[in-house]
């Protein structure tokens, strides 16, 4: 019996932490803390929002079909500030600009894998990278990330096979929020280059790094496009969400491969929001730099918050980016700990079981905490909450 490939993989997590939510009710002096999704929940900066109305109003191209791989000048704005931010050599014609960068790394594996093609993913994972694998019919093969959550070339060289496609990392880190030091990065690349298998490296959360060092070098290869897929967002720099604007680096050969999948599966990206993102890149600069140092110092109100909970035997894994990745002390599992707190702590979180294969007992132990919608007043309530929970230990 054949299963469609929807039954291949499980439900989107994010949606189902939302169900835990029905039939329960917050009060306005315990209201809900929704810690469970990495997204901003405030509009666009204003001026931004005028440029898409105008764009709305009088660009009349807008409403219509647009490039498959993207608007030209959005192209071209995207390869120069990557060479700002990197160094080395970028042209437009290896940028493409996707919906969103979830179809990016769609696209990728699709370009890159057939049925039962591996690709080696650290765990714990970013949950639609494994979804979209099963969905293709590829192979996720699970790489544990012990002690500092990062993870070990030699343990990645060692998992190779002949069916080995890619590599992907993630960093800043979805779930954990560690920032990958260049020469790991690097290293990896290495071995992926060495071995005739991409790399996937996706920066969804470059904006919001912690070091104003370049984060990788990797660009300053010149034979880089042979190796490197790179993918970004601009949903997090400028709070483009719901308008669905991604982007996919690589060599003109793979994404003319990838404009077959992007051209089957949405014709082009959002006409709307490629305008918005190019004007966010002509005009957001300083007020993208301001939309960092808040989430940093959220980030260190983190850091600062932490010892409250650690006095409660919670231990912090990983922290950077949105994302603060925890280790609670108790004796359930987080996939009936993460429901429980709704109810209990009026906290919406993800368990780290939906970052990990079924049945790891490492993901019973963890809870991802997206903390960028919190200011500083919010995260001590949130630690507040969480040390006041009185539950059996392990």
């Amino acid at each position: 019996m054949t299963h469609p490939r929807t039954a291949t993989t499980f439900p989107p997590p994010v949606m189902e932490a939302r169900r835990w939510l029905d039939g329960v009710t917050f009060t306005p002096e315990r209201p809900l803390i929704n810690v469970s999704q990495a997204a901003p929940v405030e509009p666009p900066h204003p001026d931004l929002r005028r440029a898409m109305a105008t764009c709305v109003l009088e660009n009349d191209a807008a409403h219509l079909y647009g490039p498959v791989l993207g608007l030209p000048d959005l192209r071209s704005a995207l390869a120069q500030r990557t060479i700002n931010i990197y160094g080395g050599a970028v042209e437009a014609e290896q940028t493409a600009i996707t919906s969103g960068c979830n179809q990016a790394f769609a696209a990728a594996i699709s370009t890159l894998c057939g049925e039962g093609d591996e690709v080696i993913i650290p765990v714990p994972w970013y949950f639609n990278h494994k979804m979209w694998l099963d969905m293709a019919g590829a192979v996720a093969m699970p790489l544990a990330c012990e002690g500092d959550m990062m993870p070990d070339p030699w343990d990645i060289a060692k998992k190779i096979t002949p069916r080995t496609r890619a590599i992907v990392l993630v960093t800043p880190n979805n779930p954990t929020g560690i920032e990958y030091p260049d020469d790991l990065i690097t290293a990896i690349y290495d071995i992926a280059k060495s071995r005739g298998i991409a790399l996937i490296l996706d920066e969804t959360y470059r904006d919001f790094h912690a070091s104003t060092d370049v984060p990788h070098s990797l660009f300053k290869r010149p034979d880089w496009q042979d190796t490197l897929i790179h993918l970004y967002s601009f949903s997090k720099a400028y709070r483009l969400t719901g308008h669905r604007i991604g982007a996919m680096l690589a060599s003109p050969a793979r994404l003319a491969e990838a404009e077959k999948f992007l051209d089957t599966v949405a014709i082009c990206p959002s006409q709307i929001g490629q305008h918005a993102a190019l004007w966010g890149m002509q005009n957001l600069d300083q007020w993208l730099a301001g939309e960092r140092d808040e989430i940093l110092s959220r980030r260190a109100a983190i850091t600062r918050n932490m010892p409250h909970l650690t006095q409660q035997g919670w231990q912090l894994l990983g922290l950077g980016g949105y994302f603060a990745y925890l280790q609670h002390p108790f004796a359930l599992s987080s996939a009936e700990l993460a429901p429980l707190m709704v109810r209990e702590a009026a906290i919406l979180c993800l368990p780290g079981t939906m970052f990990y294969p079924e049945g790891d007992p490492k993901g019973a132990t963890q809870l991802r905490i997206a903390f960028a919608n919190l200011d500083a007043n919010g995260i001590a309530t949130l630690v507040e909450r969480l040390a006041a929970l009185d539950l059996p230990r392990r």
